[in-house]
């Protein structure tokens, strides 16, 4: 708990089963309050080890995909009385150590959402094993949609998020895709909504075990990004109004 705000710590999880634990263990729980992992139907041990560990898991009857994932984490983290949600993917990729600062910009009201930033440097993001290609990707899109959408984030492309209360009860994430596109669709929508939106230096890992999407599904969710943001334009400049980008 920071500032009286209660602290929720979601996991979106699917065949993490070697990873979860460590994810577990570097959470500080003297701030995070609750931790609650949804478990999207995977074939592995994870819902197993996550009740082990006595976190909160909800499991999916059947895959759903990493947004449907998402939207019950939140639904979840919403009824248990969360004013901030801190998403950590269990695959020990983020550094869940730095939870505090993350959640400590919203409990301040400097910030609505707060992304970790993977790449600070290209050295750093090269050396740690982001792939070269996901690397160019990331920097193509993210110069894309800063100047689109009058932000200046370091990366619109983290797993490692911060929101207030207020921005889940703001937004229409209920309708964005159950796909990986989902946090693309999110922050145009906090950036429609006027939101604030920040980011903090995070070191990111990549190995074997950390989950990440191939080249072809890669492609697919730029595409489907880029697709949403000039729907959003189109909507801002009132060529086509769509209810996807309006407050609740």
């Amino acid at each position: 708990m920071i500032n009286n705000k209660k602290i929720v710590a979601v996991l979106p999880a699917y065949n993490a089963e070697k990873t979860l634990k460590k994810t577990y263990l570097d959470i500080p729980k003297d701030v995070v309050d609750e931790i609650i992992l949804v478990d999207d139907a995977s074939i592995d041990k994870t819902a197993e080890i996550a009740k082990s560990l006595n976190i909160k898991t909800i499991v999916h009857e059947k895959n759903m995909g990493y947004g449907a994932n998402q939207k019950t984490c939140y639904r979840e983290a919403l009824q248990s009385g969360a004013d901030i949600i801190v998403m950590i993917h269990p695959d020990y990729q983020y550094d869940a150590r730095l939870t505090p600062f993350i959640a400590g910009i919203i409990a301040d009201d400097i910030c609505d959402v707060v992304l970790g930033n993977r790449i600070r440097t290209r050295w750093e993001a090269i050396s740690g094993g982001m792939p070269l290609y996901k690397y160019i990707s990331n920097r193509l899109l993210t110069i894309f949609e800063n100047f689109l959408l009058g932000q200046n984030l370091g990366e619109f492309h983290s797993g490692f998020r911060a929101y207030s209360r207020k921005t889940l009860e703001t937004i229409r994430w209920e309708e964005n895709s159950n796909d990986f596109v989902f946090d693309q669709q999110f922050l145009i929508q906090a950036v429609s909504c006027h939101l604030k939106i920040g980011d903090i230096p995070v070191p990111a890992k990549y190995f074997a075990e950390a989950s990440s999407i191939n080249f072809f599904r890669s492609c697919t969710y730029g595409l489907s990004a880029i697709f949403f943001i000039f729907k959003f334009l189109l909507h801002k400049s009132g060529l086509y109004h769509q209810n996807i980008f309006t407050k609740k």
